[in-house]
Formats: structure tokens, C-alpha cells, sequence
């Protein structure tokens, strides 16, 4: 099963699969905009999600575009008496392509959390990525059937929680325009009338709040509070003018390329020599360091050595195809966080679930061209680079 948002929403997506009881996964691609009030000129990024589910419910539910721990770190901070545990464990290597899950699992298994801390965890982060998801406009969808994840800490029915987070939405869009979206942080704008109006430490905690740049999302996960709840309280201070709900969600500004200190290594394995000398012909023209990897068995040695900035790995090779190669880098501490862009000539969504699945970051269609290679290597690099046209590759 497979669409695009504008053609069934994900509502009566997840109601599929509660009715037909269906065990998989279920992939998502879209811009997370939950109340759709932003102004229009706000760039978000793309992002995606993956919801699992057993027999028609919901086991777990994360947002894969961040590759990080920083959500379940969140959601840890009632438990700061185990917090020097905590940070250790993350510190050891895991194999799982949810690192969030397996390290959730870790926890328990050590017996840092009770089951019934973990299920509470796991309810809040579905809920979450629920409240993402549910308006969403604009995207596109797979699921594919397959075994469950194992272990399964809890199973969530959906209707309730689609009931639930419904109406969580449509109070949020009450508080707009002085609160959008969960990923805005308060400022104080004046601090004088602020103060005189609330008890000294909730003035301090805002003013804390305010300085680290916390943001909703982050504060009703360390705070174990609901996400309305804590709007709601900030919303009469917001209206007042006396604080203000500001955004970093758009992306920062490239670093200026040229003055930049460091050399960029960009490491490109494909067996296809023509293509790769293309790409380096392109390259060439710009204060990269570049290294072509033909052979896929010997790329790991070579890329441990150069500790490439990027990755560029096409998908069609023999003997070890781009996904094995990009799932085995991720298996590494080294190489958790390099960007890695899958080269295919496929364009089926299926291609790129499948990728993204085994971490990668992004994905070029054959042909492309040197402009849309170059953006790519801008966007993750930070490096701000244009790019003339030439010809597709």
C-alpha cells in the first residue's frame, strides 16, 4: 500500500490498518507542519517517520529524520538520579537501524526503568509523532507488511489516540498566531511586567528557558507535562506581548565556503568508473578533496583511512549492493553522523524508503546534473557553493 497525502489522508491510513489488523511498516515523507497556520514563506525541511505496528497496533513511532538520541534524552530527564548511567550507555554501539528503541530496551533490560516507565515513554513518543503527522497535507506514504518489531514493550490501540490527538489539534490551532508549533521557543519581551505578574522561581525558569533556547517540544518531554498544557500557561503572556514564540526551524546559513579553513573530503564508491570521473570532473572545480572507491569489498578500509566529510554510494553494485554498504557504516560510531547520499537510477518511492531505512541521509537520480549534485553537497556540507549547469551525468 502506497500514496501520496493529498489522495488519502493518514487518518484513514492508520484506520486501514487497524481494520485489517496488519502487522509492518509503515513510512512517511513529508514537511511536519501540525496545525498548517506558519506563514507561507517558512522553508522547512523535508522530514520522515517511521510508525510500526502489530496486528492493527501501534508498537512505536519515531521521526528518522533526526538521527540523534536527543528525543529519548529528553524524555529521560525525570530520572536524574541515573543520568551518569544514562550517558554512558549512549556511549556504547549499537547495531540497530532504531538506536532509539534498542537503547530504550537497553534500560530496561539493566533495569534503569520499570516497564511501566518504558510503555509511559514509548505512549508519549507515538502520541508526539502522532501530532505531527495528523496534519500533514502534503507527502507521500508505504507500508510494507513484514514481521513485527521484536521485543514489544506495548501495543496502543489507534482510534483512541487518533480521537485523542485530533482534538489536541484543534485546540492548538486556538493559541495561533502567538503559538504556532511545538519546535518555537519563548523570548522574553518584557521582562519588567513578566516578572511582576508571576511567582520569582516560574520567572526564573522562563528566563532559563529563554537563554538555552528550550523549546516547547523539549520542555513537555523533560517536564512530563502535556504539550497544550504548557502552550496554554505561556499563551496569556504571549498575547500580552510580554513574551514572544520564535522559531529556528529554518535552515541555518550555509558558512561562507570559500573562507573556510577546512578542505571537504567527499569520498564517491561506484563501479561505474565513468560516472565517478564525471563526478570528480565536476568536483574539481571547487576546493574539495575527492576519492572514487570502485570497489565496494575494499571501500570500508579506504573510507576508515580518508574519514571522508560526505558519502556518495550508488545503490547497483555487484557483490555488495549500496544498501549493505550504507547499513554497515551506520553499524559504526565513526560513521553514525557523515552524511550519506544513495546514487540510483531508480525513482520509486520503494528505492528510497528502502534507503532511508538503512540510514541513509538523501538520495540523486540518475541522470543528474551538476547543479542538483552540488546542492546536495551544499546542503550537507554547509559549504555555500553555486554551481554552473552541466551536462546530466
Amino acid at each position: 500500500m502506497q500514496g501520496n497525502l493529498n489522495e488519502i489522508d493518514l487518518r484513514s491510513i492508520l484506520q486501514l490498518i487497524e481494520l485489517g489488523q496488519r502487522t509492518g511498516e509503515l513510512y512517511i515523507e513529508g514537511t511536519s507542519l501540525p496545525t498548517m497556520t506558519l506563514e507561507p514563506q517558512t522553508e522547512l525541511a523535508q522530514k520522515f517517520w517511521y510508525l510500526f505496528f502489530a496486528n492493527g497496533q501501534i508498537i512505536y513511532a519515531v521521526d528518522r529524520s533526526n538521527q540523534s538520541l536527543s528525543r529519548l534524552q529528553d524524555y529521560l530527564q525525570p530520572y536524574q538520579d541515573k543520568q551518569i548511567v544514562i550517558e554512558q550507555l549512549f556511549q556504547t554501539e549499537t547495531t540497530s537501524n532504531i538506536p532509539e528503541y534498542s537503547y530504550l530496551w537497553c534500560l530496561l533490560e539493566k533495569k534503569f526503568l520499570t516497564p511501566t516507565q518504558g510503555r509511559k515513554i514509548i505512549q508519549k513518543m507515538v502520541e508526539e509523532t502522532l501530532f505531527d503527522l495528523l496534519g500533514l497535507m502534503y507527502g507521500s506514504f508505504v507500508f510494507e507488511m513484514s514481521s513485527a518489531l521484536a521485543p514489544q514493550l506495548t501495543l496502543l490501540e489507534i482510534t483512541p489516540l487518533i480521537s485523542k490527538i485530533q482534538r489536541q489539534i484543534q485546540q492548538w490551532k486556538q493559541l495561533y498566531p502567538h503559538i504556532q508549533h511545538p519546535d518555537q521557543y519563548l523570548m522574553i519581551t518584557n521582562a519588567k511586567k513578566l516578572r511582576a505578574s508571576i511567582p520569582e522561581k516560574a520567572y526564573q525558569s522562563l528566563s532559563r528557558w529563554s537563554e538555552q533556547k528550550i523549546t516547547l517540544r523539549q520542555l513537555f518531554r523533560a517536564l512530563n507535562r502535556d504539550l497544550l498544557a504548557i502552550a496554554r500557561v505561556l499563551y496569556p503572556y504571549a498575547e500580552r506581548g510580554w513574551i514572544q514564540l520564535i522559531s529556528d526551524l529554518e535552515p541555518p546559513k550555509p558558512q561562507n565556503f570559500n573562507n573556510s579553513k577546512k578542505q571537504l573530503h567527499i569520498a564517491c564508491l561506484d563501479d561505474d568508473l565513468t560516472i565517478g570521473k564525471s563526478i570528480e570532473a565536476i568536483l574539481e572545480q571547487y576546493p574539495y578533496q575527492f576519492t572514487l572507491i570502485t570497489e565496494p569489498l575494499k571501500s570500508f578500509n579506504q573510507l576508515f583511512q580518508n574519514k571522508p566529510d560526505l558519502i556518495l554510494c550508488d545503490i547497483a553494485m555487484p557483490k555488495l549492493d549500496g544498501y549493505e554498504v550504507c547499513a554497515m557504516l551506520r553499524q559504526s560510531k565513526a560513521f553514525r553522523q557523515i552524511p550519506i547520499i544513495m546514487l540510483t537510477g531508480k525513482e520509486g518511492l520503494i528505492d528510497r524508503v528502502k534507503a532511508r531505512m538503512v540510514g541513509a541521509t538523501d538520495y540523486l537520480t540518475k541522470p543528474f546534473g551538476a547543479s542538483e549534485l552540488m546542492l546536495l553537497l551544499s546542503k550537507y556540507t554547509g559549504s555555500d557553493i553555486t554551481a554552473n549547469i552541466h551536462p546530466k551525468i
